[in-house]
């Protein structure tokens, strides 16, 4: 006796590409180099908070605009704008992990 196959419905459900959302090589390049760019000027500008929020403001609408809506930029943005805390490289751990982990996306049962 055989197990029956898996529903098709199920089985599309849960492979990997389905819910996540992968990004091209050139996108993910550009997210890094701004996500370097910022955190080099970050640690440059730590002791000056004003100066380190406009920077982080415009590194996170720019990685907006290059990767789409994200809800990892929110935390990077948050730990950023904390003071002292802008010379650890927060942005590009924030890049290397939606490059890694992609967008999760909710899964919705059909029935």
């Amino acid at each position: 006796m055989t197990a029956p196959p898996p529903e098709p419905s199920k089985q599309r459900a849960e492979t990997p590409s389905s819910n996540t959302r992968k990004f091209s090589k050139k996108r993910l390049a550009l997210a890094f180099v701004i996500a370097g760019i910022s955190d080099a000027i970050g640690a440059f500008v730590a002791p000056l908070p004003p100066i380190g929020w406009v920077v982080d403001l415009a590194t996170a609408l720019l990685l907006f605009l290059v990767l789409g809506r994200q809800w990892l930029l929110l935390p990077g943005l948050a730990l950023e704008a904390i003071p002292g805390l802008g010379v650890l490289p927060f942005w590009l751990l924030v890049v290397g992990a939606i490059a890694v982990l992609g967008t999760p996306r909710p899964r919705f049962e059909r029935n």
